[in-house]
């Protein structure tokens, strides 16, 4: 009898598991509030924290699956254009009559034989569960005095309810956060009729354009390379590298007029924002301090400096919410502890049957870790792949809550998940594309070059990705790249030991 799974969530989480889990023999039934699959992406107030003019911040190679590529050539798709893929990638692969839009699940419970769910039209057995509700959609609002009492005629919202410059014209606004919807929300207001914007935060991150020489700055930061780095050099030896590469494509903030940041750069921070350094150096926004109170219209920022807003932007991140995870559940996940207790963001060894998408936070684009996720998940369940042991599960759960809620990077997710799903490519396999495997940038092509699902024509596709732009043009090392290789290659001749990255 084919076994049965929930999926919880259309977005492109819940679409390419479904697709995977297809591909394996399941019988995939996609559970979605909304009155459409998209997510996010579909721009919806009250349901999405994207606005319908934004754009994304990662390229179209790293914003797609591996078994669809977009139409047309923008670099970086709008959320309109996200939305027609996510569209076209559920008709390809038959998902679409499994989505029951306008369903929301109210609980999810655990059951001698597998799991129950309950929605708004009753309650249904499944032998498996796959969350992909997404982590993005409960705003965190600092505690600042006064703040409940702001008067300004724009009001005080979080950038999950922003939906365009509009509101904003020709009015004071205060935008609160450094990461890439508040550096975006302010760039958009400034050049858009609003007549102040002031961006405050707690600390300067790095700020990297989306373009650097012609090439998406995603192509550069989340490489093969970085993983390898990560695992076989000293933290501070990748934290110097990775700000060089920062540093020497566009400065640092505090010659644009912004304030200095954090000698260390994962200390500090990295957004992707292709105009707002040079918006703080024209003057088009201001910045200050972490806001200390507001009385009225008035914001007193850190430094005792005061000043009167029509609006308030806060972009200063989500918390996890999993609200209709049965309290056991909850408990074995320590959600209400602040935690996410899983073995890579995925398992959990008292909880078979279950499983995560896209619960974690990263800097870069989603969609490549997500197919790998879904894939490990897929090949998993389906025998494919061996699970993890018992021991091995619980020693990363362990892990897990010793560090707690931390922020990764994309390349660091999707190699762990490709390693997972056994579809990593070895570099000793592809001479031609060493080059490209290492400093390239982490195409979903590349994960079908090898393992479960190969593709023959994955080598062409991967070799042409990795040269989009002029990045990857040879097969042979620049100058830094050859320097960077051979202090990995130092480190592990002296007998440092990899360690797969989380």
């Amino acid at each position: 009898m084919t076994a049965t799974v929930a999926v919880i969530g259309a977005g492109p989480a819940g679409l390419a598991v479904s697709r995977w889990l297809l591909a394996q023999g399941f019988e995939p039934s996609i559970f979605e509030q909304g009155p459409t699959l998209g997510g996010q992406w579909t721009a919806a107030a009250g349901r999405s924290g994207v606005w319908p003019g934004m754009h994304t911040n990662t390229s179209r190679i790293l914003t797609a699956f591996s078994d669809l590529a977009h139409d047309g050539d923008l670099v970086f798709p709008s959320a309109r254009d996200v939305l027609a893929y996510l569209e076209r990638y559920a008709a390809l692969f038959g998902l679409k009559s499994r989505i029951r839009c306008g369903t929301r699940v109210e609980a999810v419970t655990q059951t001698g034989r597998g799991w129950l769910v309950n929605h708004g039209s009753g309650h249904e057995a499944f032998d498996k569960v796959v969350v992909a509700t997404g982590r993005f959609h409960t705003p965190v609002l600092p505690h600042v005095p006064g703040l409940d009492g702001f008067t300004g005629s724009a009001g005080a919202i979080t950038s999950y309810e922003y939906r365009g410059p509009s509101p904003y014209r020709d009015k004071r606004v205060l935008v609160a956060g450094c990461a890439v919807s508040a550096l975006e929300i302010a760039t958009e207001l400034a050049s858009r009729g609003a007549a102040r914007v002031v961006v405050t935060h707690r600390r300067q991150r790095y700020v990297l354009p989306k373009f650097v020489a012609g090439v998406p700055s995603d192509h550069r930061m989340f490489t093969r390379y970085g993983v390898l780095a990560d695992e076989a050099l000293a933290p501070a030896e990748v934290d110097r590298q990775l700000k060089e590469i920062v540093v020497e494509s566009v400065g640092s903030p505090e010659q644009y007029g912004a304030p200095r940041p954090a000698e260390s750069l994962f200390a500090a921070g990295v957004t992707l924002s292709q105009h707002y350094l040079p918006a703080v150096a024209e003057g088009a926004i201001s910045v200050r301090p972490w806001l200390r109170s507001v009385a009225g219209s008035t914001v007193t920022f850190g430094d005792g400096h005061a000043e009167e807003f029509d609006g308030v932007v806060f972009g200063t991140g989500f918390a996890l919410s999993l609200p209709f995870l049965g309290d056991d559940v909850r408990a074995t996940l320590n959600l209400d502890g602040g935690g996410f207790d899983t073995d890579r963001y995925t398992f959990h060894p008292d909880l078979p049957g279950l499983a995560f998408m896209g619960m974690w936070d990263q800097s870069g684009g989603y969609f490549v870790p997500l197919e790998l996720q879904a894939r490990w998940i897929a090949y998993t369940w389906g025998g494919v792949v061996d699970a993890a042991s018992d021991a091995d599960q619980r020693a990363s759960v362990a892990v897990s809550r010793a560090i707690g809620p931390r922020k990764t990077r994309m390349n660091l997710a999707a190699v762990a998940f490709a390693r997972a799903a056994g579809v990593e490519p070895r570099l000793e396999n592809w001479p031609a594309l060493r080059r490209a495997l290492l400093f390239g940038p982490l195409a979903p092509s590349c994960f079908r070059l090898e393992g479960p699902d190969a593709l023959p024509n994955a080598p062409t596709r991967f070799a042409r990705e990795a040269a989009a732009f002029g990045a990857i043009i040879d097969n042979h090392l620049t100058e830094r790249e050859h320097s960077y290789w051979s202090c990995v290659e130092d480190a592990l001749a002296n007998g440092h030991e990899v360690v797969p990255s989380e």
